[in-house]
């Protein structure tokens, strides 16, 4: 891994949905796994660059997925205290 994700959260929505459709957490992992390997998924070039920029100078990295309810986002905190999952309409 290449970054710290520090303590994994989920908004209340994220929660939710997981509870409404078990294997929405399936499709979360997926993403996860993604975002562990730099794959920032639905972003433009420009956002991508910033965030392998912001592995090495300790800023915050935030990515996107599409997923079945919607679009997810990934963000890791500046200090890499945490990384939160939520829905785009949460932010």
């Amino acid at each position: 891994m290449k970054f710290n994700l520090g303590s994994l959260v989920m908004t209340v929505g994220i929660d939710d949905a997981i509870h409404q459709d078990k294997n929405y957490l399936t499709e979360l992992l997926n993403c996860l796994r993604k975002y562990i390997k730099c794959d920032w998924g639905d972003l433009g070039e420009y956002d991508k660059r910033a965030n392998d920029i912001a592995i090495k100078n300790g800023d915050r990295i935030f990515a996107s997925y599409k997923t079945s309810k919607g679009k997810v986002y990934v963000i890791t905190e500046w200090d890499r205290s945490c990384t939160t999952l939520l829905f785009a309409n949460e932010y």
